[in-house]
């Protein structure tokens, strides 16, 4: 193209201009917001996309500057972690001004409440970032850690623990509801300082502590939600050392003894010798002694069904606590894929349409079908067409990838499965011949016999309204009376039938058992 302005310069003002104001690639839901959370190890700041159900980080950023390391034996922050700090706090208030940041919470945890120095360091926090800074309490700490199980977690029931470099956090949760929090002196740091980093005084000292811990004894048959750094990475380690599949820590689940099994060779064996330790950062390593230690006791005294891993914890429980009533109420996975439909689909009202289309056909098929089936077929439906960019040979498998590691809120790893599978199938036709073996394996043989039917379904679909919304509504399939699969194209759709269609047809009664018929 020629540039005929007479001032160049001035063109490409205008075209940076047009760049930074119309991201196609993000939500307009309001202005970036970010949070600036002063943990006892770690400083972190976030920033995300807006205020919402489902908040995106746009950037990410940590410093472990280890505030805590010496809280418990001296009384004080030390010297050159407070500096190094500072340090982080500069850069991350130049970061939120680039990035035109509007609302900035910054908050501090054990190390900064617990230290003499403590006040004197915030002061200075808070003229480096021009904003208060939030000293949680241990019970406020607790509750943020609740929100942000509440948030992140379908449903939750059981006891959250929230490990950081200088306390841990518990709380009974319970779908949206949750006790008053407990808090310990058991983060990685403060044990390590009051343990004269010996493992053996620190396992005497989490005894004790865990021992008096009346909430964890509630525990018992029910989940356990770890969140925090440390304890992130001993998930991460795990998933390599077993070839997981999908490496993805939010809501990874491990049976409570193999927890057991596991923290306790983490905190025997020399780390360095352990099998893939090099997925676990430098600086995470001297902690994941104590977190495995921590970890082991915890189920051992508390008892739960299962160990779950949380990638949300205080920042984003405080996010979720600034949201109305009406917008907590919202289903987390809904909202992200609702977020991904209105980004990458075609034409997102066609997704709506698509939901209430399988709604009919589902209700007639004599297929059963739980709310959490449905659930999980609603965000199906909603992510169906994310894939239409990709070359017409990769979409499912790109498709597959985007669902199956993308920041979705609110379903587990079958879940999650099952999402990918069944938009794979909808692409790529039902062979999954070329599909590896292990994201299959984390679904059950039931719900991977509903992605193929869905996938089916959609194929039909998709064949019939090229992706257009006003077709489908117009087009019903179900089950007949007589146990036939009728797809219905109505007055003026009956050029859109064909042997294209029937075909798929066909495809999608096999499955089911029934007998196809075109009506048009």
């Amino acid at each position: 193209m020629v540039n005929r302005s007479k001032n160049p310069r001035r063109a490409v003002s205008s075209a940076v201009s047009v760049a930074k104001n119309a991201a196609a690639g993000r939500l307009d839901v309001g202005p970036p917001i970010a949070v600036i959370d002063i943990g006892s190890n770690s400083v972190r700041l976030v920033v995300y996309e807006a205020l919402t159900r489902n908040p995106a980080p746009i950037f990410n950023e940590k410093a472990l500057c280890g505030l805590g390391r010496e809280v418990q034996s001296t009384g004080l922050l030390a010297k050159d972690a407070v500096q190094k700090a500072l340090g982080a706090l500069k850069r991350y208030r130049a970061l939120c001004d680039v990035l035109e940041v509007k609302r900035l919470w910054v908050l501090a945890t054990a190390a900064c409440r617990e230290a003499k120095n403590g006040a004197a360091f915030i002061e200075e926090a808070e003229r480096i970032c021009r904003a208060r800074v939030d000293v949680f309490s241990g019970k406020r700490e607790a509750e943020c850690s609740a929100y942000g199980i509440i948030s992140g977690i379908h449903l939750p029931d059981g006891i959250a623990g929230d490990l950081g470099g200088g306390s841990l956090e518990l709380v009974d949760v319970k779908k949206d509801r949750f006790s008053r929090g407990t808090t310990l002196p058991l983060g990685g740091l403060a044990l390590q300082d009051s343990s004269g980093r010996s493992l053996k005084k620190a396992e005497k000292i989490v005894e004790t502590a865990l021992g008096g811990a009346a909430m964890l004894r509630q525990g018992a048959g029910r989940d356990f939600y770890a969140v925090g750094g440390t304890w992130r990475s001993l998930a991460r380690l795990h998933m390599w050392q077993r070839g997981y599949p999908l490496h993805v820590t939010h809501y990874y689940s491990i049976p409570a003894r193999e927890v057991f099994e596991f923290s306790r060779l983490i905190h025997r064996v020399n780390i360095e010798m352990l099998s893939q330790i090099e997925v676990v950062s430098d600086a995470r390593r001297p902690l994941l002694a104590y977190g495995a230690l921590v970890l082991e006791h915890v189920v051992k005294v508390a008892k739960p069904r299962n160990v779950v891993f949380s990638a949300l914890g205080v920042r984003e429980g405080l996010l979720f606590d600034l949201l109305s009533k009406r917008e907590q109420q919202k289903d987390p996975l809904i909202a992200a894929a609702q977020e991904l439909n209105i980004l990458r689909s075609r034409a997102p009202a066609h997704a709506h349409e698509l939901i209430k289309w399988t709604d009919k056909f589902m209700a007639s098929s004599g297929l059963d079908e739980t709310a959490e089936e449905t659930r999980l077929r609603h965000a199906a439906c909603l992510v169906a067409d994310i894939g239409w960019r990709a070359h017409p040979d990769y979409r499912g498998e790109q498709a597959l990838n985007i669902i199956a590691h993308a920041g979705l809120l609110g379903v587990d790893h079958p879940g999650r499965a099952y999402l990918a599978l069944a938009v794979y199938f909808r692409h790529q036709g039902l062979v999954d011949d070329e599909l590896s073996s292990g994201l299959r394996e984390l679904t059950s043989t039931r719900m991977l016999d509903r992605a193929r039917v869905l996938g089916a379904a959609m194929r039909v679909a998709y064949q019939i309204s090229a992706s257009m919304p006003g077709v489908l509504s117009r087009a019903p399939m179900t089950v007949d009376s007589a146990g036939r699969l009728v797809l219905r194209m109505r007055a003026p759709l009956g050029d859109l039938g064909g042997d294209r269609v029937f075909s798929r047809l066909r495809q999608l009664a096999r499955l089911i058992g029934r007998e196809p018929v075109l009506l048009v």
